[in-house]
């Protein structure tokens, strides 16, 4: 039996969400045990892999990067987990929404003030171009699961994960479904 392919990703956020996957301290080595990490920022590698069975995504959707990576876990990916409030609502990644265009805030912080250069950043590799307005994971990619928390509690990580690894869907009331 092939064991499951799991994955996570980390976009517009803390990534503290990633702490508290990690706060579910000796469980991990059960979860080593049942699946294969195969794509993570505490792991090491560097391209997103094909045929990924589960894939927590972490962060909202806040620039031209994080909109082609989310597009890219979702063709590659069996499931996807929107994981945290930021991905799953937008949280306070999305707080700069009522502030307007990024352009201008860009400008006003690159040009406006004393800058040496005097310019906005727009050189490929240095800062991705700022969507319009930064969107929870669901507004562009389908996700098949939620779990909300900020950060999610290790607690809700390790229910959805052991639920999803088992076929199931994570539960979806009570505490399992509270934000914050």
């Amino acid at each position: 039996m092939t064991r499951p392919r799991l994955a996570t990703v980390w976009l517009g956020g803390c990534s503290g969400c990633h702490m508290s996957l990690l706060d579910t301290d000796e469980w991990l080595f059960e979860l080593a045990a049942a699946a294969d990490l195969v794509y993570s920022p505490i792991v090491d590698v560097k391209e997103f892999p094909h045929d990924v069975d589960v894939c927590l995504v972490e962060g909202a959707v806040a620039n031209e990067d994080n909109l082609e990576f989310a597009r890219l876990v979702r063709e590659r990916s069996a499931i996807v987990v929107s994981f945290g409030d930021c991905a799953v609502s937008g949280n306070v990644t999305a707080m700069r929404n009522p502030l307007g265009d990024p352009e201008g805030i860009l400008r006003r912080v690159y040009v406006d003030a004393p800058d040496r250069d005097a310019q906005v950043p727009h050189a490929p590799g240095i800062v991705p171009l700022l969507l319009a307005q930064v969107r929870p994971l669901h507004q562009v990619i389908d996700v098949d699961a939620f779990v909300p928390g900020c950060p999610a509690p290790a607690g809700r990580i390790r229910e959805a994960i052991e639920a999803l690894l088992a076929g199931r869907r994570p539960p979806t009331t009570g505490e399992s479904i509270r934000f914050g």
